[in-house]
């Protein structure tokens, strides 16, 4: 970590419609790998949330750019240490490679739970009033313990996003109302996944599956909207992983993965 004396660029934070937003967050004064951290958002209904930001240069608040939110397991939580979420995962650093012109929000929160779903909720919210954000492009991911605090609020406002990546986790939220917004989601997990088993996972697919079916759309629509990618023990051992649950942060690197999630 360094210092800096670059601060979040929240003069050329602006609205969609080009004003000026009332601020209430506290930029942070060092750097990580291109990401200012510890900043915190002041939410008046759901209390301070810390969260590390990566704004590209290029950003100056006259076009919108497209929006990443990523949630980290639980080492990333906040009380594990400021930037730990950055330190241990890829995520918000891959997400840069597949657009130039995006913001990437990586909070830290204090659990997993519905506390952490609504301040997610808050901070996006803010970011999508602060900031001239395409929305079109607000996309979300989970991974671990973050991915059923993310289920949570995709099981809250899934209309505010454009598609969600959901990676080695067990599904929390509430699935008809996820059906009713048609939020593209892709599940990704290992068959034999240590710590949720890859159960939960498909059960959620199947759910949401049948929400779809009742809804009358087609195998196609359905494809477009949602998709089950389980890993096999082969998909870990041939990328030097032999843990399932701590192999989820490959998916990071997997171009398919991502470049789903991105090309929505």
């Amino acid at each position: 970590m360094t210092g800096s004396g670059d601060a979040l660029p929240q003069e050329a934070g602006k609205a969609a419609d080009g004003a000026l937003s009332e601020y209430a967050a506290e930029a942070g004064t060092e750097t990580y790998r291109g990401f200012v951290i510890d900043n915190v958002y002041h939410s008046p209904n759901d209390g301070d949330i810390h969260y590390n930001v990566y704004i590209p240069e290029s950003y100056d608040g006259s076009r919108p750019y497209a929006l990443f939110f990523t949630l980290p397991g639980y080492e990333g939580l906040y009380f594990q240490g400021v930037a730990r979420n950055l330190e241990a995962e890829g995520y918000g650093f891959e997400a840069q490679k597949y657009n130039e012109e995006m913001i990437v929000v990586a909070p830290q929160l204090s659990d997993w739970r519905e506390t952490s779903a609504n301040q997610t909720i808050a901070l996006l919210e803010y970011f999508l009033d602060a900031y001239n954000i395409d929305r079109e492009k607000v996309y979300g991911g989970g991974y671990s313990g973050g991915g059923e605090t993310m289920s949570l609020v995709m099981g809250k406002r899934p209309e505010l996003f454009t598609a969600y990546l959901h990676c080695s986790s067990q599904w929390d939220g509430d699935l008809e109302i996820l059906a009713e917004s048609r939020t593209p989601v892709y599940l990704v997990i290992g068959e034999d996944d240590e710590y949720y088993g890859s159960g939960p996972t498909k059960r959620a697919y199947d759910t949401l599956r049948r929400l779809y079916e009742d809804q009358g759309l087609t195998d196609a629509e359905i494809g477009e909207l949602l998709v089950l990618d389980v890993k096999d023990g082969s998909y870990f051992r041939d990328r030097g992983m032999s843990n399932q649950h701590g192999g989820g942060g490959l998916f990071a690197y997997d171009e398919t993965i991502m470049g789903w999630l991105f090309g929505k």
